[in-house]
């Protein structure tokens, strides 16, 4: 006796001709999957196991300088990796949907460590006004609604805020990175998350400037503790 494809499998070939998901890398038709990179861009990945251990890279790279109790990016930075394109897509090419897509996915495995399971709150890195309206969506922020609908854990969007315009960070060093975002990240309403465990979300962990003050300002709330998420690491 034939196997015929169910009612829903036809509905969903269906709608995956006329709505075709895609690579959030190459662009490339996605077949149904878990993942959102076609299998020639997944073979290329470089993922990160760094949720599943209590030391890692991430974590000594920020230690030192701001007190966090986990630290993990999904894929490990590099030229040749396809999360170089997803992140450029995100960040330059009006396509924030590829900041939930990730978020979702690396949100499910976060869902399942035991180092994040106390997370309270997700706060995003945030962009000045005049900058998120130029580019028209908070990179970091979307990433973290992602993970915010995967592991069932609110974002706080309106907790820390940025109250100075800075320069792009791309081409500076580690020092001119501090300095140029030092005394611009202001907590507001900190009774909100007084006592919290918190996730601090930005896009690519790169020198951790931005991390640290960010960290410093929501640590200086009493009894806050902080764990960071990225979607990416950047080699040194």
């Amino acid at each position: 006796m034939k196997n015929f494809p169910s009612l829903r499998q036809l509905w969903a070939g269906f709608t995956h001709l006329l709505y075709p998901e895609l690579c959030v890398a190459c662009g490339g038709d996605l077949p149904a999957s878990t993942s959102c990179f076609c299998i020639r861009c997944s073979a290329r990945l470089a993922p990160s196991d760094m949720h599943l251990v209590s030391e890692n890279e991430f974590i000594n790279r920020l230690w030192g300088r701001v007190n966090i109790e986990s630290g993990a990016a999904a894929y490990y930075f590099t030229r040749q990796s396809p999360i170089r394109m997803a992140v450029h897509h995100l960040k330059y090419k009006n396509k924030p949907e590829i900041g939930l897509m990730i978020g979702r996915e690396f949100g499910r495995k976060l869902r399942e460590s035991d180092f994040y399971k106390t997370i309270e709150g997700i706060i995003p890195v945030p962009l000045h006004p005049k900058k998120e309206r130029l580019r028209g969506y908070n990179q970091s922020a979307v990433f973290a609604q992602g993970l915010s609908e995967a592991m069932e854990i609110p974002m706080l969007s309106k907790v820390l805020v940025r109250r100075a315009f800075t320069e792009t960070q791309t081409k500076k060093k580690r020092m001119e990175r501090f300095e140029n975002v030092g005394e611009v990240f202001l907590v507001e309403n900190p009774q909100t998350i007084k006592g919290k465990h918190l996730l601090l979300v930005d896009d690519v962990l790169t020198t951790g400037a931005t991390l640290e003050v960010c960290g410093q300002a929501l640590l200086n709330v009493e009894g806050t503790k902080l764990s960071c998420a990225t979607i990416a690491i950047a080699a040194r």
